[in-house]
């Protein structure tokens, strides 16, 4: 079976829309994209490198819309990005002509592709398949990068559907420019009780 990760940068109040640059996603008028400039150290790009270390990949049509846009002619700064298997949630995309591109179209093709036998998965961007995972306990693991400012308005990470979950920290640390980042491993159900009893 093959661990399904995602790895998001999120805002304080949880937006994820656009983290690279200003023409990366504007939809819904979002006009902060590139956010996460200000905050890069070597500390986060450090983080950075471990998490593109090569690993299948499983992505939204919007963001494999722009990777494939992008990354392609810049794989020296993710080696590996061309060879590794790029799979695709997507009702309407059939093909593309970026190498090692595998189109699925409905969740049971996902769950199928996590009981099969092959590399992990990671889930880069994403927002709407993020949140068809959480809600169908499909996520492994959570990698957050959590910067320090609040956007308001954009597409969120935990917007709508996530299912009651427990996660436990595996691994964290705190930038010089303050982005803490965050690992959690899926810990079964979420446990009650009172506080103080």
């Amino acid at each position: 079976m093959r661990k399904i990760t995602v790895l998001s940068f999120i805002s304080l109040d949880g937006v994820m829309q656009a983290p690279g640059g200003p023409g990366e996603d504007s939809s819904g008028g979002f006009k902060y994209g590139g956010w996460t400039a200000p905050y890069g150290d070597k500390a986060l790009g450090k983080v950075m490198q471990k998490q593109m270390k090569r690993a299948d990949l499983l992505l939204g049509r919007k963001t494999f819309d722009i990777f494939a846009g992008y990354w392609p002619e810049h794989a020296a700064a993710w080696p590996g990005i061309n060879d590794v298997t790029k799979y695709v949630l997507s009702k309407t995309m059939k093909k593309s002509r970026w190498e090692n591109s595998v189109f699925l179209k409905s969740l049971a093709d996902i769950k199928k592709l996590k009981k099969s036998k092959g590399a992990d998965l990671k889930v880069w961007g994403s927002a709407e398949l993020i949140q068809l995972l959480l809600k169908h306990d499909l996520v492994d693991e959570l990698c957050l990068k959590i910067f320090p400012l609040t956007l308001g308005k954009g597409k969120k990470l935990f917007d709508k559907g996530s299912i009651p979950a427990a996660f436990k920290l595996t691994d964290g640390l705190i930038t010089p420019s303050g982005v803490i980042v965050a690992n959690y491993k899926r810990a079964g159900k979420v446990k009650t009780g009172t506080v103080g009893a």
